[in-house]
């Protein structure tokens, strides 16, 4: 009942070191979404990195070093989302998301003012709240 493990699912540490990629047409939209949001989290880290090495050593190493952890992080990010467990969440995830009735323009329109209007009433209720209380609590001495 608990987490079961597919059966021949290659354990993530086996699949860093393939080549193929698993699944490759299906779920072809996630998985790529996913992949380029993993190498732009890598790639600032790397650029993160890069900043204080640059004051600290050389040209070459500095540049080296956060490419080497660049090429990495993607190559990893990249082999994730190939690894048979992760993919197929990853196509149910799509599969899911091609089933969603999304809204026409004009309803996304209405939607929207109709939250941005609740959202301003309420904050002048809280503000109208807010003056009262701070004037009945200064009449009686509180604050």
């Amino acid at each position: 009942m608990g987490k079961e493990k597919t059966v021949g699912s290659p354990t993530l540490a086996h699949e860093m070191f393939q080549v193929g990629r698993y699944k490759r047409t299906q779920g072809r939209i996630a998985r790529q979404v996913t992949l380029v949001a993993i190498c732009l989290i890598v790639a600032i880290g790397a650029w993160q990195l890069y900043t204080p090495l640059s004051a600290s050593m050389s040209r070459e190493a500095a540049l080296i070093i956060p490419g080497l952890v660049l090429v990495l992080g993607c190559w990893c990010g990249f082999r994730l989302v190939n690894w048979p467990t992760f993919a197929d969440f990853l196509i149910s995830v799509e599969a899911e998301m091609n089933k969603v009735t999304w809204p026409s323009k004009a309803e996304l329109w209405r939607s929207s003012l109709v939250v941005m209007f609740l959202m301003f009433f309420l904050a002048a209720c809280l503000l109208l709240f807010d003056v009262v209380w701070g004037q009945l609590f200064r009449w009686i001495g509180i604050s």
